[in-house]
C-alpha cells in the first residue's frame, strides 16, 4: 500500500531510500563525519549509524552554519542522504540541502514519531510530497 503525505517543498528534486528516523535534532558540524557519512555525536540516538542513501527524518538541525557545508561535502563525497524530512526546516539544513542538491520537505501531515525506520520512502521536493511504501 502506498501512502502519500503533503508537506512543504524546501529543496527541489526527488530522492528515495529506506527511512532513518531520529527523535533528536542533528548537528552536521562535528555531529556527522563528512568522510564516512556516519553520525559521530556522542549520546545522539543515531550515533554510529550511516546516513548515506537514506531518507533522513529528524525534527530540525542545530549548531553552526558550517553544518550547511558539511551537508554539501557529504553530497560531493557520495555520502549524503537520498532525501531529508524535517518537522520544521531551519536555514542551516535548508541551505545545505539546496547547495548539496538533496531533496527536502518539511511540515508533512504525519508526526515524525509515527515514522518507522526501514520503510521505503520517496521524497518529492518539487511538489512537497512524501510517499511511503508500506507493503
Amino acid at each position: 500500500m502506498i501512502l502519500l503525505y503533503k508537506g512543504r517543498g524546501i529543496s527541489r528534486g526527488k530522492g528515495c531510500g529506506p527511512l532513518l528516523v531520529s527523535p533528536a535534532p542533528i548537528s552536521f558540524l562535528s555531529g556527522v563525519d563528512p568522510e564516512s557519512g556516519i553520525i559521530v555525536e556522542n549520546g545522539h540516538p543515531l550515533n554510529g549509524k550511516c546516513i548515506a542513501g537514506t531518507v533522513l527524518a529528524f525534527p530540525y538541525g542545530k549548531g553552526s552554519t558550517v553544518g550547511s557545508y558539511v551537508l554539501y561535502a557529504l553530497s560531493r563525497n557520495g555520502l549524503a542522504p537520498a532525501a531529508i524530512i524535517n518537522a520544521e526546516a531551519e536555514p542551516i539544513i535548508a541551505t545545505g540541502a539546496i547547495i548539496g542538491e538533496i531533496p527536502m520537505v518539511d511540515r508533512i501531515d504525519i508526526p515524525l514519531a509515527e515514522l518507522k525506520d526501514g520503510t521505503r520512502v520517496t521524497v518529492n521536493g518539487d511538489l512537497g510530497e512524501v510517499e511511503f511504501d508500506t507493503a
